[in-house]
């Protein structure tokens, strides 16, 4: 049975020329090739979007990491930290006669 396989194998080669058998090399490797090109461009697409997400969720983070500077330079505000420590903490800034100096 085996015998019979192969034989009927070489009929076909014999049959199909090498000419045409090239033939059918290249057509399917111009397929192969084309399936590679689509899959390609598609991947393509995908990522691009994904850039484009990305560089959205950039813009709201670059947004309110500003908010979030002028929010901590209005909390950090010398004037307001000193406002703060006299009405809450009863703190004064001392006379000089309240200074002393000590020396090891």
């Amino acid at each position: 049975m085996a015998t019979a396989s192969r034989s009927s194998a070489r009929r076909r080669f014999r049959l199909l020329g090498w000419r045409q058998l090239l033939i059918l090399l290249l057509v399917g490797l111009v397929m192969a090739s084309a399936l590679a090109v689509i899959t390609s461009a598609h991947m393509t697409r995908v990522q691009y979007a994904r850039l484009q997400q990305l560089e959205r969720h950039k813009d709201k983070l670059q947004t309110e990491w500003g908010q979030l500077l002028l929010e901590e330079s209005t909390w950090s505000a010398p004037s307001r930290i000193e406002r703060l420590a006299s009405e809450r903490l009863d703190m004064h800034v001392p006379e000089l006669s309240e200074i002393k100096v000590i020396r090891p």
